[in-house]
């Protein structure tokens, strides 16, 4: 009874709507008529003696059962959501529900049609044309309503549930229509054109995914559609329907198989261990590694003192000022005070009447320190940044720390001549120093062609000279054929040249280990946290991967 007048279907024959918006049809096949159900007077609100309108008990007949599961499924299916909510004993949430559903699902085209009855419950299937941003699929499932008594109006209602609109909704879950993934994925490839494995190049899996992350978009792959069952929070449940597969674009990088292959097996044979390695003529990253692999990216974003092989970026600037020079004497005392702190030297050697250059090659402390009196606070900074492009804002393609050289005084400005104070730097930016003194001048280092991308790499404002940089070269070739860096790069041959460093960290056992070093075209830095002196933890890092250079 609905208004006050009865609604029937005639078994057996369909009832059918076409949305004016094009959602689809509906189809009923009714059953059996039932006998009608008892009435009760109503009693609220009256006054006694009176009695009520009488309210309809007992389960729905059969033809309250088709026609209001008919109702439900047409105004479902024409697209008008309060018409199909209103004839649910819960409105709100089924208006909210297939108001969603509308809005979400992508379906163009919808159809509805009726299984027979039985004990008040309507199964019925469902065929949907599903697209999204060109892409079209066919979703079809079975699902099933049930038609109750309303306790309150006597009225036929659908009992509405999520598994109303799909068997395995639930409460709180939604489908909606959408990419596979965030972003497209994408397929990384090596110098050589080759797709990289992660499988055989762990240290390269966190790059593999920042880049995907950065470049998905731009490298011409495609995310896909799918339709999925979603929880609250936007999370797939299920996937429903794949409508287009994921298709992969590419992106093209500077990793060299055979460096890449040598660096991950020389920081397996550290507990803990980073190594880059660059193209000097060009600034192309040829490898990263990290031992462990899946863990912090200490290769590229590591911050750490370098220690010593900072003294190439404080040659620079005593050989530019005058305060040094290869071949002149230069003080190395066991002891010397500045800014209220005393340095010495590792085991207070000390060199009588050295030259520069036998300072470097042994790393001598003082032999820097000794010239802090004569610099100003913002001066290593300045060279760093002019000569080196160290604290510049490197655009490699992916997420780096490009070094910090802050300004300091007194003996925090002394303790920065040595690579401690406030310096950081990681094995990109230490490798890139190496190869700016074999370069002859600064090339940013990269991992994705800039022209790829359109990006515009950093520039050192002011670089090298030609004389400096032939020095540093000098200096470099001494400490690894008789100096610091022998014992690592003994047996290499072609143009090489090295700097050890061993960074003391407060808290640490031991200090961190650091070596740069290039050969031929290939430059190479590594460091191995709280491990001991440079040459002989880190150095074997390094050189392992330089003889796989050519």
């Amino acid at each position: 009874m609905r208004n006050g007048q009865r609604v029937a279907v005639v078994s057996g024959v369909c009832v059918a709507v076409v949305s004016a918006v094009g959602f689809g049809a509906y189809a009923l096949i009714g059953g059996d008529d039932a006998d009608k159900a008892g009435t009760v007077a109503a009693t609220s609100d009256e006054l006694p003696g009176e009695t009520g309108p009488e309210v309809e008990t007992g389960p729905p007949t059969a033809d309250e059962v088709l026609a209001t599961a008919g109702a439900f499924l047409d105004a479902w299916a024409g697209g008008d959501a309060a018409t199909a909510a209103a004839l649910t004993d819960a409105p709100d949430k089924a208006e909210a529900a297939l108001t969603a559903l509308a809005a979400d699902a992508g379906i163009e085209e919808l159809t509805l049609e009726a299984g027979t009855p039985s004990d008040g419950e309507v199964p019925f299937s469902v065929n949907a044309a599903v697209a999204y941003e060109g892409e079209r699929g066919e979703l079809a499932y079975d699902s099933a309503l049930t038609v109750v008594r309303d306790s309150v109006s006597g009225e036929a209602v659908v009992a509405w549930a999520p598994t109303v609109l799909h068997p395995d909704l639930a409460e709180g879950q939604s489908i909606q229509t959408g990419p596979v993934s965030e972003v497209p994925p994408v397929e990384v490839l090596d110098k050589n054109g080759e797709v990289i494995d992660g499988e055989e190049y762990p240290s390269l899996v966190p790059i593999l995914a920042d880049l995907q992350e950065r470049y998905g978009e731009q490298a011409g792959g495609s995310a896909g559609a799918e339709t999925r069952i979603v929880d609250g929070e936007g999370e797939t449940v299920a996937s429903l329907l794949e409508i287009a597969e994921p298709s992969p674009g590419q992106v093209p990088t500077t990793i060299d198989p055979a460096i890449q292959r040598a660096a991950e097996e020389a920081v397996a044979a550290s507990s803990r261990a980073s190594v880059v390695a660059i193209q000097p003529s060009t600034g192309a990253v040829q490898a990263v590694a990290n031992n462990p692999a899946d863990g912090f990216n200490g290769a590229l974003e590591g911050s750490w003192a370098p220690g010593s092989t900072f003294k190439i970026v404080s040659s620079s600037l005593l050989i530019d000022r005058g305060l040094a020079s290869a071949g002149r004497a230069h003080p190395c005392p066991k002891h010397f005070e500045y800014g209220g702190w005393r340095f010495q030297n590792d085991d207070e050697f000390e060199i009588p009447n050295g030259t520069f250059a036998d300072s470097f090659a042994r790393s001598c402390n003082t032999a820097f320190i000794s010239q802090a009196p004569e610099l100003g606070d913002a001066d290593l900074g300045n060279q760093a940044r002019d000569a080196f492009g160290l604290g510049l804002d490197w655009q490699v393609g992916v997420t780096t720390m490009d070094g910090a050289v802050p300004t300091q005084s007194d003996a925090q400005m002394a303790a920065s001549l040595i690579g401690q104070g406030g310096v950081r730097m990681s094995p990109l930016t230490m490798a890139s120093v190496s190869a700016t003194v074999k370069n002859g001048g600064f090339r940013q280092p990269y991992l994705v062609p800039a022209e790829f991308d359109g990006r515009q790499l950093a520039q050192a404002s002011g670089g090298l000279s030609g004389a400096t940089a032939q020095e540093l070269r000098s200096l470099m070739n001494r400490t690894a054929v008789n100096g610091t860096a022998a014992g690592a790069m003994a047996g290499l041959g072609g143009d090489v040249g090295a700097k050890t460093g061993s960074a003391e960290v407060d808290g640490q056992d031991k200090p961190n280990a650091w070596f740069t070093a290039y050969r031929n075209d290939l430059a190479v830095a590594a460091v191995v946290p709280n491990s001991g002196h440079g040459g002989e933890f880190a150095g074997p890092v390094v050189a392992d991967v330089l003889r796989a250079g050519s």
